[in-house]
């Protein structure tokens, strides 16, 4: 140990070097570098270390506390502050010179007011804070990113709009149609909050399923899931994205120091008398985070699977494969092509005091009376697998695994298929012949498969054209090619999209399904085991009746339900 650091460990115990060796993970060689750059360079003895990397900023922070003689509170706890303690103060203020109040407290004096800074070298801050409550001020050091946190979730409680208070008359006090100029912002950040706001607000008033806010070099760009479809709503500046991003952050209860992981939460609030449930997830990029809520309304009940734009035909198919005891059906189809929807669907036709049906998804999209529902949570272990393991030990009829994602949550649910439970499922393939493939794909052996499979339901979602603006159209050469047709049938009309008021400009209003349904035969089992080619298990399956996604939204057309640039949008030509 040299002699400089020998001199300050025995030196009183305010000065910086000493705490900060006996405190920090900072080594005598450290110090003593740092010692000789301040004697020939000048500077703060903090600086010159957080420079060169020796220690951490909150590290110096705490030791600077403890060399005045203040405590240094690491974990501020916001949400045990009492909001009414932030009454007095403004939000600028608070932001400014980064302070919180924590707590009310009394003495022989009188009351006291304890609050957390991040610069306990500002003298004006107590007796600013004194000036706006009238009580004693003490003060306590913390961290700016721990206490800009904790500003924004406890003035968030104490303000009168918060989102889970918004009613309809929302509408009413907010040009929701053109873009609120976030950046002129009062005192109490209003329009930011009133611009969050306004974007759920619309985002439920036009029925989108996602809002995007996409940050790029010179701006930030918000956009809405129509319809399956995104549709450019506001541009904005792009000083003004950290400002929104954050609001969102503290809604979805995510930690706002942090931008450089992805987070997922969930918002949930109550809008014009709708339970509205908002799943928020983050990416950083290149020019800020990323910010992607999607939207599930939980007031309304499943739709009946005639109503979700099945066929009569599909319709009875499925309920004759949903009547089986045992064995597994899989709804398969990209994201947003409507499998949760369907299987819920299908839970609700056998939702009967008989029968025990437990579900475990990710998320709860659809509450049904009677089910028992589970929610997946990853951070305290509650996975897919371990939930179907635990209700296989509370003997359900009926199991619903919202998605099999891997090898170990696919062969707990065939296994559970193949003793006497009825499984239902959703996986990830284009068509339904692709099911059986994906599953030995993920290591299931084949016979497993071929001998739990019932069926596979593949589906899409097709815009319905809007009735109101729809005009007659005559295919082209090429579109009749693609649709395999060499005539119109008799009695058809081909319709295009135009778009009016009423759709929004779009040309189509709501969505419609469209399916195939292969159901699992004996001679089709003997395919699976021998683990042939997708392609030939899907011809097995047209030779005994299937109908495919295209043959089935080609109907829909000749309808005039859709339009055939939607058709060839959703669906691949056959080969």
């Amino acid at each position: 140990m040299s002699n400089t650091t020998s001199a300050i460990l025995n030196a009183a115990p305010k000065l910086l070097g000493q705490i900060l060796l006996k405190y920090t993970s900072l080594r005598a060689e450290q110090l003593d570098s740092a010692l000789l750059e301040q004697q020939e360079k000048g500077g703060m003895l903090g600086e010159i270390l957080l420079k060169r990397n020796f220690i951490l900023p909150h590290e110096v922070l705490k030791a600077l506390s403890l060399q005045l003689g203040l405590q240094f509170v690491d974990d501020l706890k916001p949400n045990d502050i009492d909001a009414a303690l932030v009454a007095d103060i403004p939000i600028n203020y608070a932001k400014t010179k980064e302070v919180i109040p924590l707590q009310k407290t009394s003495d022989s004096r009188g009351d006291i007011l304890l609050v957390a800074v991040s610069d306990p070298f500002n003298p004006s801050i107590p007796e600013d804070l004194q000036a706006l409550t009238g009580l004693r001020v003490k003060i306590v050091v913390s961290t700016p990113m721990r206490i800009q946190d904790a500003i924004n979730r406890v003035y968030e409680r104490s303000s009168a709009k918060m989102v889970n208070d918004i009613e309809g008359d929302f509408e009413d006090n907010l040009d929701l149609e053109g873009p609120i100029d976030i950046l002129e912002a009062t005192e109490d950040d209003a329009p930011v909050i009133k611009f969050v706001n306004s974007l759920l607000f619309r985002a439920v008033k036009e029925k989108a399923s996602d809002i995007h806010i996409e940050p790029f070099e010179r701006d930030f760009l918000v956009r809405f899931r129509v319809d399956g479809v995104l549709v450019d709503i506001i541009r904005q500046p792009k000083r003004a994205h950290a400002a929104i991003a954050s609001r969102i952050k503290v809604m979805g209860q995510l930690d706002i120091a942090e931008k450089r992981l992805p987070q997922d939460g969930r918002i949930k609030i109550k809008l014009a008398g709708k339970d509205v449930d908002i799943r928020l997830s983050t990416v950083p990029t290149t020019f800020g985070e990323r910010v992607v809520m999607r939207i599930l309304e939980q007031s309304g009940t499943p739709l009946e699977l005639e109503r979700l734009g099945f066929t009569k035909q599909s319709c009875e198919v499925i309920e004759k494969m949903i009547s089986k005891k045992y064995g597994i059906i899989l709804v398969t189809g990209p994201t947003g092509s409507g499998k949760s929807t369907t299987l819920s669907s299908c839970l609700v036709k056998l939702n009967t005091p008989t029968r025990n049906i437990m579900t475990v998804e990710d998320p709860v999209e659809y509450q049904i009376p009677g089910i028992n529902q589970v929610q997946v949570n990853t951070k305290i272990g509650l996975t897919f697998p371990s939930a179907l393991r635990a209700f296989l030990r509370q003997n359900p009829d009926i199991i619903m695994v919202g998605e099999i994602r891997d090898k170990e949550t696919a062969e707990i649910a065939i296994n559970a298929s193949l003793t006497g439970h009825l499984v239902l499922s959703t996986l990830h393939t284009n068509d339904a012949a692709g099911a059986s493939t994906r599953l030995v794909d993920m290591g299931v052996e084949p016979f497993l498969v071929a001998s739990s499979l019932l069926g596979v339901i593949a589906q899409r979602l097709m815009r319905k054209v809007c009735t109101k603006c729809r005009i007659p159209h005559r295919p082209t050469e090429f579109q009749m090619m693609e649709l395999g047709l060499k005539a119109i049938p008799q009695g058809s009309v081909f319709f295009s999209a135009v778009g009016c008021a009423s759709c929004g400009g779009s040309g189509y209003s709501g969505r419609t399904v469209i399916s195939e349904i292969m159901q699992v035969e004996d001679s089709m089992r003997s395919l699976i085991v021998r683990n042939v080619d997708a392609g030939i298990v899907k011809k097995s399956a047209i030779e005994r009746g299937m109908i495919t996604l295209r043959e089935d939204g080609l109907r829909k057309v000749l309808q005039g339900v859709t339009t055939i640039d939607e058709l060839m949008r959703a669906t691949h030509a056959e080969e």
